[in-house]
C-alpha cells in the first residue's frame, strides 16, 4: 500500500449536504463566540458542493432561521414562497381534490419555500467557507479509521487513478487520512460509511429496519400561461395500486420552471414493477400531462429517501463521532421533508462537540447529542407522524391514508395515541416470487412527455471514468442468476432508475452485466436486492451525476 498523507483537524465531516454544512457552520459560530481555535473540514464526493444533491424540495425554514437568522439578507436562494397548496387522489382517468380543510395542519405548506436544495447547499458552502471551514469537493470518504481503542479517529479518502483491474495508472495518487477528535457522518441516505459503522458498533440493535422510498425528479420549462409560481401539488393513488405506496408532486418554481416528481416506496411486492416506468405513467395523467405539453425537460435525477421515522433511527453516536441528517434518517414522510431536520441535527451535533471539547479528556461518546435530539422539535416533528408509514404498509394506500389522517388530526388537537405501529420487515424481503406475480406491461415512451432511462440519465450529466473499479460490489457472483433471475425475474433490471443492471443471455447461459458508468448514486440496489448481495461504495472522487439545480 502506498503511504498516505495525513491531515489533522478537530472535526471531520463526511458529506456537504444540509446536515454536514450546517454542522460545520454551527461549529465555527460557537468557536467564534468562545474565541476558540477550531479546525473543521468537510468532504464531498461530488465534483462540487451541490452537484449530487437532489430533493423535491419544499423547505421548512425553521432550522435555517435558527442557524442563520438573516439568511434572506445574505442572499440565500430561497425566494419562492408557497402560495397555493393542493392534494389530489388520482384514479386512472380522473382525480378527486381533497379539500384543504380536511387535510391535517401538519400537511400545510404555507410559510414554506420551493427551492433547489442543491443551490441551497452551494450557498451554505459559501457561508461555511467565510467562517474558515475547509471544503474538499471531489473527495469521497472511503474508509473509517480507528485507533487502538477502537475509537473512530477519522476517515481516509479514496485512491485516485486506479484502473478497473486494480492497477495504478500514471495519474495514481493515494488517498489522504483526515484525522480528527470527532467525525460526523453526513453522507445522506444509505451511505457506505454509515452502513459500516452500524455493523461494527451494532447501532441498529434496538431499532427497527430502516424503510426507504425511491424518488424521481425532473425539471421542466413550461408555457408561461400554465405557470403558477409558488403552487404546490401532491398526489396519491394512480398509477400505483392500493398495496404499493408512493405518490407524486409538482412544484412551480420561478422563471416558468416546475419540478415534477414521483416517489415509490421500496417495500413494493411485485418484482415486475418498474419505479421509473411508474413515474413515466404518472406524467400522462390528465391532471399532470397538460402542463408538460409544449414544454421542455431540462434535468432528471433519482435518489432514495429514508422513510422509517423514529422507529428506525439507529443509535446516533459511536466512539469518536455521530450520524447526522439522512445518515441517521430524519425525514418526515407525510410532509415529504427532511432538510429542516437535517440542518437541526447538524447544529445539535455541533453543540455537543463544542461542549465535549471543553474538557481536556474529552469523552469518546457524544452522549448529549441524542439527548438534544429527543428534547428538540426534530423529535416532536417525527414522533407526530410515527404511525403513518407503517399504516400505509399494513393497510394499503386507502386504509393507511384514512388512518394517517385521523392520527395526524388527533395529534394536532393535542391527542397523542398511546401506541406506535411497527415496521414488519426490511424492504429487501418484500418481493414475492415472479411466478406468483402479475407481469406489468408499460407503454413505450413518446419522447415528448415520457422517456426511456438512457435518454433521462443523459440529463443527469454523469461523469465516470470507464477504466476505474466497478463501485457496485457483488458478495456472491452466482446470486444474480441462481436467485434473482430464477425466483424474481431479475428485479435489479427494473428497480434501478439508470439501467445499470442488465441480464445478458448468450449460448443458453445468462450473466449479469453491470453498467457502472450509468450509476446516478441513488443506492436503490443496495437497499432492494433480495439477498443484500449488492453493496454500493463511492466511485473515484468527483464521479457520478452533476446536478446544477436539483
Amino acid at each position: 500500500m502506498s503511504q498516505r498523507d495525513q491531515m489533522q483537524y478537530d472535526v471531520v465531516i463526511v458529506g456537504a449536504g444540509p446536515a454536514g454544512l450546517s454542522a460545520a457552520i454551527r461549529l465555527k459560530q460557537l468557536a467564534l463566540e468562545e474565541a476558540r481555535e477550531l479546525s473543521v473540514c468537510v468532504l464531498e464526493k461530488g465534483a462540487e458542493v451541490g452537484a449530487q444533491i437532489l430533493s423535491g424540495a419544499v423547505i421548512d425554514p425553521i432550522a435555517l432561521n435558527e442557524l442563520i437568522p438573516d439568511w434572506k439578507n445574505k442572499g440565500a436562494p430561497i425566494t419562492t414562497e408557497v402560495k397555493h397548496d393542493q392534494f389530489l387522489w388520482l384514479t386512472e382517468s380522473s382525480h378527486y381534490k381533497v379539500p384543504s380543510l380536511l387535510l391535517p395542519p401538519l400537511m400545510n405548506n404555507h410559510g414554506n419555500y420551493i427551492a433547489s436544495l442543491g443551490q441551497v447547499c452551494r450557498w451554505l458552502a459559501t457561508q461555511a467557507e467565510e467562517l474558515g471551514v475547509d471544503l474538499f469537493p471531489g473527495f469521497n470518504g472511503s474508509e473509517i479509521l480507528y485507533d487502538k481503542d477502537v475509537r473512530v479517529k477519522g476517515v481516509a479518502t479514496g485512491d485516485m487513478g486506479v484502473a478497473r483491474d486494480g492497477g495504478h495508472k500514471n495519474t495514481f495518487s493515494p488517498g489522504i487520512e483526515l484525522l480528527a477528535k470527532y467525525t460526523l457522518i453526513a453522507e445522506g441516505t444509505r451511505g457506505s460509511l454509515a452502513k459500516s459503522l452500524e455493523q461494527k458498533f451494532n447501532l441498529r440493535a434496538n431499532s427497527e429496519p430502516q424503510k426507504y422510498g425511491l424518488g424521481f425528479k425532473e425539471i421542466w420549462s413550461i408555457d408561461p400561461s400554465q405557470h403558477n409560481e409558488g403552487s404546490v401539488l401532491h398526489t396519491q393513488g394512480w398509477p400505483l395500486d392500493n398495496h404499493t405506496g408512493g405518490g407524486g408532486f409538482l412544484y412551480h418554481l420561478a422563471d416558468n420552471k416546475i419540478a415534477v416528481g414521483f416517489v415509490v416506496h421500496l417495500n413494493y411486492r411485485n418484482p415486475f414493477l418498474n419505479p421509473f416506468e411508474e413515474f413515466q405513467r404518472f406524467k400522462t395523467h390528465p391532471a399532470i400531462k397538460p402542463l408538460l405539453q409544449n414544454a421542455k425537460r431540462l434535468a432528471y435525477g433519482a435518489r432514495t429517501i429514508n422513510e422509517g421515522g423514529v422507529q428506525s433511527l439507529p443509535e446516533l453516536i459511536f466512539p469518536g463521532g455521530a450520524l447526522i441528517g439522512c445518515s441517521a434518517g430524519f425525514v418526515n414522510v407525510p410532509k415529504i421533508k427532511g432538510s429542516h431536520n437535517a440542518i437541526k441535527s447538524g447544529m445539535l451535533a455541533a453543540e455537543s462537540i463544542i461542549a465535549a471539547l471543553k474538557t481536556d479528556q474529552y469523552e469518546p461518546l457524544l452522549k448529549t447529542y441524542p439527548e438534544k435530539i429527543r428534547s428538540s422539535w426534530v423529535w416532536k416533528d417525527l414522533y407526530a407522524v410515527r404511525n403513518i408509514k407503517p399504516a400505509l404498509s399494513s393497510w394499503g394506500n386507502i386504509g393507511g391514508a384514512l388512518y394517517g389522517g385521523m392520527d395526524m388530526w388527533l395529534h394536532s388537537l393535542g391527542i397523542t395515541l398511546p401506541w406506535t405501529l411497527q415496521h414488519k420487515q426490511p424492504d429487501n424481503e418484500t418481493l414475492i416470487p415472479a411466478k406468483n406475480a402479475q407481469a406489468i406491461h408499460y407503454p413505450a415512451p413518446d419522447g415528448t412527455v415520457t422517456f426511456d432511462r438512457l435518454a433521462s440519465i443523459y440529463l443527469s450529466n454523469i461523469e465516470h471514468e470507464e477504466d476505474q473499479p466497478v463501485h457496485l460490489l457483488l458478495a456472491d457472483s452466482t446470486v444474480p442468476i441462481d436467485t434473482n433471475l430464477a425466483i424474481y425475474a431479475a428485479p435489479e433490471q427494473r428497480y434501478c432508475p439508470a439501467g445499470v443492471y442488465e441480464i445478458v443471455e448468450k449460448d443458453n447461459s445468462a450473466r449479469l452485466q453491470i453498467n457502472a458508468a450509468n450509476c446516478i448514486h441513488c443506492k436503490a440496489c443496495d437497499i432492494k436486492d433480495p439477498l443484500q448481495n449488492i453493496t454500493w461504495v463511492p466511485p473515484q472522487g468527483g464521479s457520478g451525476p452533476y446536478y446544477e439545480a436539483m
